[in-house]
């Protein structure tokens, strides 16, 4: 459904992009967040999903600065390899790369945003940071409760596993604690819960987080 593009970041840096359209006129837009293996099999196929609710969908390929057309399983080299080419590129650098993505779809209406793992949390720190956002949902974001001091400027709602092994439950006390705000919902699954090409994917969990961004987009965006 989808078809790769090209965007440029305000700093002049030239990144990929995947972009799935509508059939009809848009309801509005969703920028998607990539988990560290890059914009792989299941992050095009998540854009594509929201693209079949009726969003025009766009997932930056927010690692090129630090390797082109990045796209990794999820084994544990894979794994490895995700880190590292995280470890290369700045949260400034990742902000800039999403709000050219945002600029990309703005004209199709309201534009909200969702993210998994990294994305989770760069979907937090958009939602605090960047333009022309009405709604985020960030997955799992590991990053989160470092930045839970800023405040979201739109709605946003967030999603823990009580099951996540590199999140503790710590964490997520702290970012209810001082973002009592913010809904923050925890399931009963692991890291990585709403992606269905890793074995710690939760249907149940994925379902109902699902569901609450469906709600959270269509109540915001359109």
């Amino acid at each position: 459904m989808g078809h790769m593009i090209e965007l440029t970041a305000k700093d002049g840096f030239k990144l990929g992009a995947y972009r799935a359209d509508p059939e009809g006129k848009a309801r509005g837009a969703v920028v998607v967040i990539q988990e560290i293996f890059g914009v792989n099999h299941h992050i095009k196929d998540v854009t594509d999903r929201y693209a079949a609710l009726g969003y025009v969908a766009i997932a930056p390929a927010v690692f090129d600065r630090a390797e082109k057309n990045f796209d990794a399983g999820y084994d544990q080299p894979s794994m490895e390899r995700g880190r590292a080419a995280r470890g290369k590129v700045t949260n400034e650098q990742v902000l800039m790369d999403t709000q050219a993505a945002i600029d990309n779809v703005k004209s199709a209406g309201k534009v909200g945003i969702v993210g998994y793992c990294m994305g989770g949390t760069v979907s937090f720190l958009a939602a605090c940071r960047l333009d022309g956002l009405s709604c985020a949902s960030g997955y799992y974001g590991g990053g989160i409760a470092a930045a839970a001091n800023e405040k979201p400027r739109v709605p946003t709602i967030l999603h823990f596993g009580d099951q996540d092994q590199s999140i503790p439950m710590a964490d997520v006390d702290k970012v209810k604690a001082a973002r009592p705000e913010t809904p923050i919902y925890v399931y009963h699954a692991g890291h990585g819960f709403h992606c269905d090409e890793r074995a710690s994917f939760s249907p149940f969990a994925a379902q109902v987080a699902g569901a609450r961004t469906q709600e959270l987009f269509a109540k915001h965006i359109g």
